[in-house]
């Protein structure tokens, strides 16, 4: 599967969103862009992670340090899941 590069300054024209909340992630390492030619671009791939980030600063008006601060938690849970399925799987084995 190919994965797709997105132009920043579209994204953000499209969603009307300020391109200094797309330098703050970049710099506080929230979301990983690379630049070219003073342009910012980002994978497909990390299009949802994006999307959350905008909606938790625009819509429900939270800073960057607690979007950083809930993208590590639920990435905490989710590799706690995996851990939970992982034991069940395990134990299934041994019933």
């Amino acid at each position: 599967m190919k994965i797709e590069r997105i132009i920043i300054s579209d994204y953000c024209n499209h969603y009307k969103i300020e391109r200094t909340f797309i330098d703050i992630l970049d710099e506080m390492g929230i979301i990983p862009f690379e630049s070219k030619n003073n342009e910012k671009f980002m994978d497909s791939e990390k299009l949802e992670d994006l999307d959350r980030c905008r909606q938790l600063y625009y819509e429900l008006h939270i800073n960057p340090e607690g979007i950083d601060a809930i993208l590590n938690l639920l990435q905490k849970q989710k590799k706690l899941r995996q851990e939970i399925q992982d034991l069940k799987n395990r134990l299934r084995l041994h019933e």
